[in-house]
């Protein structure tokens, strides 16, 4: 095992439970040496208009014109899932953290297609494309994180920025490490535990199903075959939901470790659609 390897070993999400918290069968491995083979950033041919491309889901047929920034007043947070040095920094994001139900890792490294494209690399690039789509709607858009060379920050803290936000929906972008028989997305909403998040269980819920149909719609990808009833999962041990006063979800976009899943989940051109059905489905919810 090379120092590498082993570092990355230490940083991972915990024995039969996959990278970012959505299943067992995750590996939660280090990225490869040089990020993989896609680099986060939109192609020319995938730089659509995000205001004109695809009309404004669900508009009621009245007659009028489609407001031009149908989000305003609006506040959205996306919590890119990890962070891509994670892996560098075992001693930071293994520290243990209070989720209310059980005590958690701060943070886990994530996990990675079988050629080393990273969760981490995937979740920042959707977040980017999708911020970009929610502001040309009049949204507000605040991250978890403002890049994917750092570490962090903890899952107590990726929740606390939803909260101080006050935002009407919060949204975080996660990819899973399933075994690769399973394929799939699947939404994961919060359940009560007499804690900060029961208030906001059912407005989830609705932000849940709203996000799901619109991915559905959007990308053509398949409910998780392995996980979730139609796509839908409540947990009760992710911080990131249990510490959340504000409505949110995490979304799986696919399994890394299904190759069909992976081909999607690695092209610009997929993560480009799969950015405007998610700031479909905020609309619809949000609307």
């Amino acid at each position: 095992m090379t120092s590498k390897a082993l570092v990355a070993t230490l940083a991972l999400c915990g024995l039969g439970v996959a990278a970012c918290g959505g299943t067992t069968g995750g590996t939660g491995a280090a990225p490869a040496q040089n990020g993989g083979p896609a680099t986060g950033t939109a192609s020319p041919a995938s730089a659509l208009s995000e205001r004109t491309a695809t009309p404004a889901p669900e508009t009621p047929a009245t007659g009028g014109s489609v407001p031009a920034d149908p989000l305003k007043g609006k506040v959205v947070v996306i919590d890119p899932g990890h962070n891509g040095q994670n892996y560098r920094h075992p001693a930071e994001i293994n520290k243990q953290v209070d989720v209310l139900t059980k005590k958690k890792a701060c943070d886990t490294t994530g996990t990675e297609t079988n050629n080393g494209y990273t969760e981490a690399a995937f979740t920042w690039d959707v977040s980017q494309r999708l911020a970009k789509i929610l502001k040309s709607r009049g949204a507000t858009v605040k991250l978890t994180r403002q890049n994917n060379s750092g570490f962090g920050p903890c899952i107590t803290e990726r929740a606390a920025v939803g909260n101080k936000a006050h935002a009407d929906a919060a949204i975080s972008i996660h990819a899973d490490g399933a075994p690769a028989n399973g394929h799939g997305f699947h939404i994961i909403m919060p359940k009560k535990i007499n804690g900060p998040v029961d208030p906001v269980v059912e407005a989830s819920k609705k932000l849940g199903i709203d996000v799901r149909n619109a991915y559905k719609a959007g990308t053509g990808t398949a409910y998780s075959t392995y996980i979730g009833d139609k796509a839908l999962d409540s947990r009760n041990d992710l911080g990131g939901l249990n510490l959340s006063t504000v409505p949110k979800i995490f979304i799986e976009c696919g399994n890394m470790r299904n190759a069909g899943d992976a081909a999607n989940l690695q092209s610009p051109a997929f993560r480009q659609k799969a950015a405007l059905a998610l700031a479909n489905g905020l609309q619809n919810y949000l609307k």
